[in-house]
């Protein structure tokens, strides 16, 4: 079973370094990389995984 508040608290993380990210000149593969851990984790979440 998957620990739900774990998983928001990873989610939160991977938010927070995705817009890190962003915020950095020239660095969009480096965001799309993280958004697509970001979208697997909410999958995880929502339950489709």
């Amino acid at each position: 079973m998957i620990d739900k508040k774990g998983l928001e608290l990873q989610i939160e993380e991977v938010r927070e370094k995705m817009y890190e990210a962003y915020q950095s000149p020239n660095n969009y593969t480096e965001v799309l990389r993280i958004s697509q851990e970001l979208d697997d984790l909410l999958n995880k979440l929502n339950g489709e995984e």
